[in-house]
């Protein structure tokens, strides 16, 4: 008995789970991940009260994907009333935290003693931005793959860095304390003020880690091509994010190649072939998963227009031409066929005509 095709996963599963608050979109670099979390989140918005997208990628191709300049200040996207967009650096900005030297240094001393902390901050600092908007749901377009497990491991971080300070509260006693009024930081900046601020950071980070490992509130969709580095690092993605607890079961494979027209080019029959060996593995892997697949086009998706076009594929299966009626097909393919016969067979009469008269 031939193996039943299994049933083409959508990202529908997404639009009704109206628990959502976070969705994550990440993979590797150059697989199509803002394009995916722009259409995801256009369609979060025909279904939500409101939608932000933020951009964690230094490379900012949120702007790139909208065709529409975004900071780090929410913006709305236009043509919604609903959907904002924000673009935010995961690494610290040291003037936003203080003016004064002293506490730069401070921070600096901080940064160097536990590594990440300077990020861990910056992104404490943006979620408790974003808390108190109080916004439907959130959909992250992460930049690649290692940036975006680090997010989730800055509580621990945070952790860290805690105790490093009480131990040197410890350590040192009043020193501490008198050597911030010594470098005239006054009280605004003594001790308790850095603990109190790593203390705050803490806890909106855990209490949204605990949002994170709820799969009623959180899922991650990975974005990947039909490659075999690709594969490689979905894997590493999905176990990474089970060791974290957090959900995961949706896959969007991007630039498929489907047989839609009649592929005369060895080469992409060949890269199709490869494909296609990729795509079983995935399938094979992760039988659990909602597996999404989109075709390659021949350009990029970018303005609103684009995306909104492009994000019915997101909803409903994407069928090529070829599944779609294999009789009519073959039929027209026929009718070609015998049509540039007969121009080859004209040709050749006329090649032998000319040769004759001379």
């Amino acid at each position: 008995m031939e193996d039943q095709p299994l049933p083409e996963g959508t990202l529908q599963n997404i639009l009704e789970q109206e628990t959502l608050k976070w969705v994550f979109v990440g993979g590797k670099g150059g697989v199509g991940k803002t394009t995916c979390s722009s259409i995801l989140s256009i369609l979060l918005a025909s279904v939500r009260s409101s939608v932000l997208i933020i951009s964690t990628d230094p490379a900012h191709n949120l702007s790139d994907a909208f065709q529409q300049r975004f900071t780090k200040t929410p913006t709305l996207v236009n043509g919604f009333s609903n959907l904002y967009a924000m673009e935010v650096d995961p690494t610290v900005e040291h003037e936003d935290m203080s003016s004064s030297d002293g506490m730069d240094n401070l921070f600096n001393e901080l940064a160097g003693a536990i590594p990440g902390i300077d990020e861990a901050m910056s992104f404490a600092e943006m979620l408790k931005l974003v808390q108190t908007m109080d916004y439907s749901v959130i959909v992250f377009d992460t930049a690649p793959t290692g940036h975006t497990l680090r997010l989730l491991q800055f509580p621990s971080v945070l952790e860290k860095g805690l105790a490093k300070v009480m131990s040197l509260k410890n350590k040192f006693g009043g020193l501490f304390s008198q050597m911030t009024r010594m470098f005239g930081m006054g009280d605004d900046f003594g001790e308790d003020a850095i603990l109190g601020k790593l203390e705050g950071m803490k806890d909106v980070i855990e209490q949204v880690n605990m949002q994170f490992k709820d799969p009623d509130m959180t899922t991650f969709v990975c974005v990947c091509i039909p490659e075999f580095l690709s594969l490689y690092e979905t894997e590493r993605l999905v176990q990474e994010l089970t060791k974290f607890e957090i959900d995961t079961h949706n896959i969007i494979i991007n630039q498929v190649i489907f047989d839609d027209e009649d592929v005369e080019s060895k080469l992409l029959k060949a890269r199709m072939k490869m494909q296609q060996k990729y795509l079983d593995q995935f399938y094979m892997l992760y039988d659990d998963f909602n597996i999404t697949k989109l075709p390659l086009l021949p350009q990029e998706v970018t303005g609103v227009e684009a995306l909104r076009s492009f994000s019915r594929h997101f909803k409903t299966p994407y069928e090529s031409i070829c599944s779609k009626d294999q009789v009519e097909r073959l039929e027209n393919r026929v009718t070609a066929l015998q049509q540039q016969l007969k121009e080859a067979e004209e040709e050749l009469e006329r090649v032998k005509t000319g040769k004759n008269k001379d």
